[in-house]
Order: C-alpha cells, then sequence, then structure tokens
C-alpha cells in the first residue's frame, strides 16, 4: 500500500471513531460512550479562556474509563435534568502520527440543543484535542479535551459533549 494510502486508511479509521463517539452521544446510547475509551484514560471539557491561561478549572473532569461509567449510572439514575436532544457537527479533523500506535488529533465541534418544548439553539461550540491508540479492538481514546468558545454553559451541562 502506498504511503498516501495508509495515510487516506488512517483518516478513516479516525473518522469513524470520531463519528462513533457522536453517534453513542447524539442517539442517547451514553453507555457505548466510555466503551470508545482505553480503561486509564482521560476525559475532561474546559472552557477555553482556562485552558489558554493554564488554570486547570474543567466543567467535567474524569480520569478513568470507571469514572466515564459511573456519569452514565449518574445520568441514567440519579442526575435530574431536562433531557435535551444533541446534534453534533464536527469538521477539520488534523492529525498527526506520533508513533504506529498513537495520533493525535483535533476537529471543530458545534453542538445543537433542541429542547423538550420543540426549541433549537447552538448550545456550544469548540474544539476537541484527542489522543488516540490502537488496541486489539482498534482505535480507542487515551485522552479527549473538549474546550468550548462559548462564553458560558447555557444550561447544566449533564451529558457528555
Amino acid at each position: 500500500m502506498t504511503p498516501a494510502m495508509e495515510n487516506l486508511l488512517l483518516r478513516f479509521e479516525l473518522i469513524t471513531l470520531q463519528d462513533r463517539y457522536i453517534a453513542a452521544l447524539d442517539s442517547d446510547r451514553l453507555e457505548d460512550w466510555p466503551k470508545l475509551f482505553v480503561e486509564d484514560c482521560f476525559y475532561e471539557i474546559i472552557p477555553k479562556e482556562n485552558d489558554d491561561e493554564g488554570f486547570p478549572a474543567p466543567v467535567i473532569y474524569c480520569d478513568n474509563a470507571a469514572m466515564l461509567r459511573d456519569r452514565v449510572i449518574s445520568l441514567r439514575n440519579a442526575n435530574i435534568y431536562e433531557k435535551p436532544t444533541y446534534r453534533h457537527f464536527v469538521s477539520g479533523l488534523q492529525f498527526e502520527k506520533l508513533d504506529d500506535d498513537n495520533i493525535l488529533m483535533t476537529s471543530n465541534y458545534v453542538v445543537i440543543n433542541t429542547s423538550q418544548a420543540g426549541e433549537t439553539s447552538i448550545y456550544q461550540a469548540g474544539r476537541y484535542i484527542d489522543r488516540v491508540i490502537r488496541t486489539a479492538d482498534g482505535w480507542r481514546f487515551k485522552s479527549k479535551r473538549v474546550v468550548y468558545d462559548t462564553s458560558r454553559v447555557q444550561t447544566a451541562l449533564a451529558i457528555p459533549i
């Protein structure tokens, strides 16, 4: 296979991972969400201004897959919130191959939220900064940093972005 074809195949695999991530969230298959991460993963949602200034103050912080699974259990059984309908739109995927099994990738996102009353608005915009690693089950997230540009979170941030 030529290097160009290998690069194209890798891009397709990374887009597929990102699409599976988005489908799990947008289709309310939250139990599938942690399965896209390795066990010793890292996940955070942080405002751009905090990220720019180096302030470690994320809105959501999980440092392993057990915490991701716990978040899903809490969302299903303990938390009380208006259940939104999310639609993610992702673009601009770029990646850097660190070695054969480690990739750094970034992409832009916009999340559209439709409330139970049927009102649709832009909920959040930002970028994903991801570290993905090759596993026996294919590519998985080692870390996912969700850095949002939106100046404030309009409603309770319960569901992952």
